[in-house]
């Protein structure tokens, strides 16, 4: 009953989907290039006000930046893994599922980078953590990819490996999958078919093309959203192209619609530009 009460904090009742906003990037890439999360604060207070769903941090953030969102009915999903700059394909586990549960989390994230020389090590731990989660009645989350030694860079979206990662996220007892959209929605609905359908799967947002900006990189995104949604795909959990954006929390009011009320890319992009304009947060604080 635990597991269940939590998992539904994080995903919208009506549309049935997850939008999760995660700021856990510093570690694993460095915080010089992570410009919008520098002032972490300041990141986290823009997200929280255009409401998404839920939140993926690290347990030291969640400590020093999440009180004054307390109340917020945003999910916290605590990260206690993560890969490093020096070890790109291996993911560090650094904290536990009951400091989760201590500070208040309604779920626990954890990572896997798959098709490589630490898979087995990183499978076994994967492993822990669901039972731990399990026995406390906490939703564990997977950010899992096929980016392991074994992968040639362009096979990384093939659905093939996609396919993979989201099912063995499932055989390890998870019970939301992060992964890479694979890039078109007929691949991506290979890979759903794969999973029971009570199994979640959720797409990050990942790197853009990079002869992409403005306007068409966020269609890009936006795009990319829909076409994974309309797919199956369960919700997302994206970063860096949201928090990166000059109006965070336009970006989030105008997404959440998307993902929530059904919006097309250009209705999407259109409301965000109306946002931004406007600076009106408030007025769309309830769907």
């Amino acid at each position: 009953m635990g597991k269940a009460v939590r998992l539904a904090r994080m995903v919208n009742q009506k549309s049935g989907k997850m939008m999760a906003i995660t700021v856990d990037h510093a570690t694993s890439r460095g915080i010089a290039p992570m410009t919008g999360i520098q002032d972490i604060q300041g990141a986290i207070d823009r997200i929280a006000a255009g409401c998404p769903d839920a939140m993926t941090m690290t347990g030291g953030i969640q400590k020093r930046c999440w009180g004054p969102h307390v109340g917020s009915g945003i999910a916290v999903l605590h990260k206690i893994s993560n890969y490093t700059p020096p070890s790109p394909t291996n993911d560090c586990v650094f904290g536990s599922v009951e400091a989760a549960v201590r500070m208040g989390a309604d779920g626990v994230s954890c990572g896997a980078m798959l098709l490589g020389t630490y898979q087995n090590e990183q499978f076994a731990r994967l492993g822990e953590i669901s039972e731990a989660c399990d026995k406390l009645g906490m939703p564990c989350i997977g950010h899992i990819y096929p980016k392991g030694e074994n992968v040639p860079k362009e096979q990384r979206t093939a659905w093939e490996n996609i396919a993979y990662c989201v099912r063995s996220a499932c055989e390890l007892g998870l019970d939301v999958v992060k992964t890479t959209y694979t890039g078109d929605p007929e691949s991506m609905a290979k890979v759903i078919s794969c999973v029971p359908s009570s199994f979640r799967v959720v797409i990050q947002g990942g790197d853009p093309p990079q002869d992409l900006a403005g306007d068409e990189r966020l269609l890009y995104y936006m795009g990319m959203t829909r076409d994974a949604l309309d797919a199956g795909c369960g919700g997302v959990t994206m970063g860096r192209w949201v928090w990166d954006d000059e109006d965070v929390t336009a970006l989030v009011v105008a997404l959440r619609r998307l993902i929530h009320k059904g919006l097309r890319p250009a209705e999407c992009l259109e409301l965000y530009k109306t946002v931004k304009n406007e600076k009106n947060y408030e007025a769309y604080r309830v769907l």
